[in-house]
């Protein structure tokens, strides 16, 4: 199973880790963060080095009731940053975080390779269609509504044949905008209660059929720290135990705040098999 990057062959038989940097004031874990440069180029070396393979950069918070911004607002955040890390990083695999297609197709050209939209084209119908004219690969979650409504929308008949349905429409739309390279995101968090999350992570290995790789994003998500009566700063332990699960259900990358750790989750795993 492999995606194409930049003209390198990625190999997702052996999971990989992608690491989060959020160039946001109110993300739920690590919002303002990385207000300045230095910070993002320190965090980001940190994270190769420790060996991700991907780092997925974004600039608009999709936590429930996250403030809405503009398309200018976002590009301002976001792409002079990648212009800088492509510089420092010129082999870096940059995955660019955004739903909208203008976005999109600003930080690709700015060294970014792959788009990571939370809402699969559903929240921009040009996005499937610039993402197929950049031939990059595309990853799509499920998710309902936006991150300001998404937490009301938590009623399923039946939560998988529904998530799998979806997926299949979402898939069969981008081929026809001859996207090649695809990745499913079931959405963990993403109008979602917390036994479903639990629901979709015991089931995951469900959606194998989809017959494209799967992306686990469980990093510090109040599915953990709810749990444990913590908080998205306790919730590593909890996010590696998780990773792990996730790994045996099927996922081929972990996305994750934590490089190392999820890293080590990855070569643990290894020796399982």
């Amino acid at each position: 199973m492999y995606i194409n990057c930049k003209g390198t062959l990625i190999d997702l038989s052996t999971p990989k880790v992608m690491g989060i940097v959020n160039l946001t004031p109110d993300s739920f874990y690590d919002g303002g963060k990385y207000k300045e440069l230095a910070a993002v180029v320190s965090q980001v070396g940190m994270m190769l080095e420790e060996g991700a393979t991907f780092i997925d950069m974004g600039a608009y918070s999709s936590r429930p009731d996250a403030t809405d911004i503009s398309t200018q607002e976002e590009e301002r955040r976001l792409i002079p940053i990648i212009e800088e890390i492509v510089k420092q990083f010129p082999e870096i695999l940059i995955s660019v975080d955004t739903f909208r297609s203008a976005v999109a197709q600003k930080a690709i050209q700015a060294g970014a390779c792959m788009v990571n939209d939370i809402s699969a084209g559903q929240l921009d119908k040009d996005m499937m269609k610039v993402v197929g004219e950049l031939q990059v690969p595309y990853l799509m979650m499920h998710m309902k509504g936006t991150p300001q409504t998404m937490k009301h929308l938590t009623t399923y008949e039946d939560l998988l044949k529904e998530i799998c349905f979806y997926f299949s429409e979402r898939l069969a739309l981008a081929r026809t905008h001859k996207i090649n390279d695809l990745i499913m995101d079931p959405g963990f968090g993403f109008a979602k209660t917390i036994v479903q999350n639990y629901t979709l992570l015991r089931e995951l290995d469900f959606f194998k059929h989809l017959d494209v790789p799967i992306l686990a994003g469980l990093s510090r998500k109040s599915m953990i720290y709810k749990t444990l009566n913590g908080t998205a700063t306790t919730a590593l332990n909890g996010t590696t135990a998780l990773n792990m699960i996730a790994l045996r259900n099927g996922a081929n990358i972990l996305r994750v705040h934590d490089v190392k750790e999820a890293v080590e989750c990855v070569q643990l795993h290894k020796a399982l098999l």
